[in-house]
C-alpha cells in the first residue's frame, strides 16, 4: 500500500495516508515534478500510461510523483526518474507551489509540489507500466500545444509550465 506524506501550507509533515484515500478526500500532500531538458533546450515530455490511477494518457512533464515517508523530495525525484524514464541526471529545485484540482475518476489532486529542473543527453528507456510514450519538444511548441489543446495535458503541468519556462529561458 503506497502512502503519501500529508503536509500543511508550509510543507510541514502532518502524518501519512494511503495514496488513494488522500486523493479521494483531496487532502494536501507532498509531491514533486521534474522537468528535464536536452542540450537543444527541448523539454522531455511523457505521456502517462493509460492504466494510471488518474490522468491516464495525458501528456506531462518528465516525471512526477510523491516522496515516501522519510525520503526527501530530491531523493524521490531521482528515484522516480529512474523508475519511470530509465535514467537519472543532476536536478535542482527551482520553486514550489500549492494547487487543488478535481481530476478524472472522482479524485482530487491537492499538492504541495516541489519543482525540479535538470538536463540530460542520452537514452530514455521508459517503464511501459508508467509511461505510454515520450518526446522532446521545443518550449514554444509546448506552450502553443498547451494553449490550443489543454485537455491533452495534466493539471499540474498546465499550472506550473509558465514558471518553469521563465526559469529556463
Amino acid at each position: 500500500m503506497e502512502k503519501v506524506v500529508l503536509v500543511d501550507e508550509n510543507d510541514n509533515p502532518l502524518g501519512t495516508m494511503e495514496k488513494m484515500e488522500a486523493h479521494e478526500k483531496g487532502l494536501l500532500h507532498r509531491a514533486f515534478s521534474v522537468f528535464v531538458f536536452n542540450n537543444n533546450g527541448e523539454m522531455l515530455l511523457q505521456q502517462r500510461a493509460f492504466s494510471k490511477y488518474h490522468s491516464g494518457g495525458l501528456w506531462t512533464n518528465t516525471c512526477c510523483s510523491h516522496p515516501r515517508e522519510g525520503e526527501t523530495t530530491i531523493e524521490a525525484a531521482h528515484r522516480r526518474l529512474q523508475e519511470e524514464m530509465g535514467f537519472d541526471c543532476e536536478i535542482e529545485k527551482v520553486f514550489d507551489f500549492i494547487y487543488k484540482k478535481d481530476l478524472d475518476k472522482g479524485l482530487i489532486e491537492h499538492e504541495f509540489d516541489h519543482v525540479f529542473i535538470g538536463q540530460f543527453e542520452g537514452e530514455v528507456c521508459f517503464n511501459k507500466e508508467e509511461v505510454n510514450a515520450y518526446t522532446y519538444s521545443p518550449i514554444h511548441t509546448v506552450l502553443e500545444e498547451v494553449n490550443q489543446k489543454p485537455e491533452k495535458y495534466t493539471e499540474w503541468f498546465k499550472i506550473c509550465l509558465d514558471e518553469v519556462v521563465k526559469r529556463v529561458l
